[in-house]
């Protein structure tokens, strides 16, 4: 696993257990689990970029940074948040 620091969190890039997720930032009491997709309008897309973080069974904030033009939304638990309102933030 490639890992770096950002903001405090070490972030780990490959896998939680058996599951692939794109990044895993690190605190010693925090945790954030993000998958990136340049779009989730396509069900299918959605579907796949969910199914990882839904396998994750802890009560960390689990985030999909995306493309699409999106304001508080939210998926089964799952923030949606625009990667360049992130980044901006």
């Amino acid at each position: 696993m490639l890992n770096f620091y950002v903001d405090g969190y070490e972030v780990y890039v490959g896998k939680y257990n058996d599951i692939e997720i794109d990044f895993i930032a690190i605190k010693p009491d925090e945790r954030v689990y993000y998958q990136v997709s340049r779009s989730i309008l396509d069900e299918k897309v959605e579907e796949r970029e969910k199914k990882s973080l839904l396998a994750i069974k802890d009560n960390y904030p689990k985030i999909i940074l995306t493309m699409d033009k999106v304001k508080n939304k939210e998926i089964d638990g799952i923030k949606v948040i625009n990667i360049i309102d992130f980044l901006s933030d």
